[in-house]
């Protein structure tokens, strides 16, 4: 459960390692087609970040009201749609599901 709200949060990280040279088409496609995710309903966020340690690795973190909400989802029309837009922009990767424990993000406000 988060502090913040009590609620459960179903966390899904995808590492995907991206051809050399498509990383710049990749982040806007990315972005263009995001909203397939969140603005689904059990959507609560969603990020894209680049490895500072890997060349071209990123990782997509989005966060659900639960697992049973997410699969549905994943197995949607929408969804595949989603995943086909970036597909030809992967040569690789992986996804970990996991449920958040704690959230301290809003426990104390920065700078203190």
């Amino acid at each position: 459960m988060t502090a913040d709200t009590g609620t459960p949060v179903f966390r899904v990280m995808l590492r995907m390692q991206i051809k050399p040279g498509m990383e710049r088409e990749f982040e806007k496609t990315w972005y263009q087609v995001g909203g397939a995710v969140t603005h689904h309903p059990a959507n609560r966020g969603q990020w894209l970040s680049k490895s500072a340690e890997e060349e071209g690795v990123y990782y997509i973190v989005s966060d659900w009201a639960d697992e049973k909400r997410f699969r549905e989802f994943e197995g949607s029309d929408r969804h595949l749609e989603h995943r086909t837009k970036l597909h030809p922009y992967r040569s690789g990767g992986s996804m970990t599901t996991m449920n958040v424990v704690y959230d301290m993000s809003r426990e104390m406000p920065h700078g203190q």
